[in-house]
């Protein structure tokens, strides 16, 4: 994963295509609800202004399903660009064609502009050859910054970089060094958090992580499963009834690789699945056949803080509960603080542990919040990332 950035290239006077990740949360009126995404990507953009470039901004907004669709034009996203970088970005109405062409041509050094959604095109997402030729033909040098689309082979983010020299953008060089450190070369103890609704959505995550961890925190929905093929009644819980054996290999292959597999000792109970449902603490042993485990326990939460407080890396993705809902987001809010005082590094990907972070408000003293949830998922799982593998080689 040694990649070049965009610090090893000359860019001065060079009109250099950034594949940003702009795909921000919209309120019913087109306006921009969360600028995390946007902010996350100015580093990398200051940089190529104060070095003289010519930049044009690529980016996806939402599921266009390659049809034109002012509802997921650019165009909120140009605006708040232009108040954050204090000069005006320019919206250009398509991302091929005359019209980009001519926009990119007239570029000084130093100015920026903003391609209308590359997803109005359907050629996109197939990674069309043609496509992405035309894009790239804007340009002398690709920019890849967009960590969040890293896992899917597309026309913006690993279709151009067959046609202009292509690199690591400060953004996507920081997520690969973080990320690819912590599983390659982690401080121990090494620490994982994985949680959420289903096992399934994480085995490969899980088994990745096995090979490489001191301790594995599971919470979640996910925990159900496994403390059901432990021998335990979970009543009527979120449950892969055809994930049990999975869960059993999985308790083994922990046991077998001296991984201390830490599962919830006491849960929240509910009987319905509401804010408002009346709730209790429960021990393992005490869930009825009527209620569901909503949240872990505080005796977990205490235990899962402690593992974690001694911890040279942590790795947290998916909470520990229905943290929506404040009764049941205790567990979720514990491990949150627990992870912030650790003194190691400490890493949080995934877009429910990323919001509920931010929702205990201690985002700021994680060592790296992670932008991308499907592309953090597939790099835990140890998947390759077409868009980073695209990339020169430093």
């Amino acid at each position: 994963m040694n990649k070049k950035s965009v610090k090893d290239v000359t860019v001065k006077g060079k009109r250099v295509l950034v594949r940003a990740d702009f795909n921000v949360p919209l309120d019913e009126q087109g306006q921009i609800t969360d600028d995390t995404r946007i902010r996350a990507s100015l580093p990398t953009i200051e940089y190529l202004v104060k070095e003289g470039a010519r930049i044009i901004l690529a980016s996806h907004l939402g599921r266009p399903k390659g049809q034109v669709n002012a509802k997921y034009s650019l165009a909120p996203v140009a605006k708040r660009l232009s108040e954050r970088l204090g000069q005006n970005v320019a919206l250009v109405q398509d991302c091929i064609g005359e019209a980009a062409q001519k926009a990119a041509e007239k570029l000084q050094d130093g100015q920026v502009l903003l391609l209308e959604n590359v997803r109005f095109h359907k050629e996109e997402e197939k990674n069309d050859p043609e496509f992405a030729r035309e894009m790239a033909s804007l340009a002398d040098i690709f920019v890849n910054d967009a960590f969040g689309t890293a896992h899917r082979a597309h026309a913006s983010t690993e279709g151009v970089t067959h046609y202009i020299p292509a690199v690591a953008g400060l953004l996507m060089q920081k997520e690969v060094e973080f990320m690819g450190n912590a599983l390659e070369r982690p401080e121990r103890p090494f620490v994982a958090i994985i949680g959420g609704a289903k096992v399934s959505d994480k085995i490969g995550v899980i088994e990745n992580l096995l090979d490489k961890v001191n301790a594995l925190i599971i919470g979640g929905g996910m925990a159900n499963t496994f403390l059901k093929a432990q021998g335990y009644k979970v009543g009527k819980s979120l449950l892969e009834e055809d994930k049990l054996g999975l869960a059993k290999q999985l308790i083994e292959k922990a046991k077998s690789k001296g991984v201390a597999l830490e599962l919830p000792i006491d849960v929240v109970a509910a009987k319905e699945f509401a804010a408002e449902a009346s709730h209790r603490i429960a021990a393992l042993s005490d869930i009825q056949d009527d209620e569901m485990a909503l949240d872990i326990g505080p005796a977990s939460a205490e235990r899962f803080s402690t593992i974690i407080s001694s911890a040279q890396t942590v790795v947290w993705n998916g909470p520990m509960g229905v943290f929506e809902m404040d009764a049941f987001a205790k567990g979720t809010e514990r491990v949150a603080k627990a992870v912030a005082d650790c003194k190691g590094t400490t890493i949080v990907g995934g877009g429910d542990s990323v919001a509920a972070v931010e929702k205990t408000g201690v985002a700021e003293r994680m060592t790296h919040i992670s932008t991308g949830g499907g592309a953090s998922l597939e790099f835990l799982e140890g998947k390759v990332l077409p868009g980073v593998a695209a990339l020169q080689d430093a």
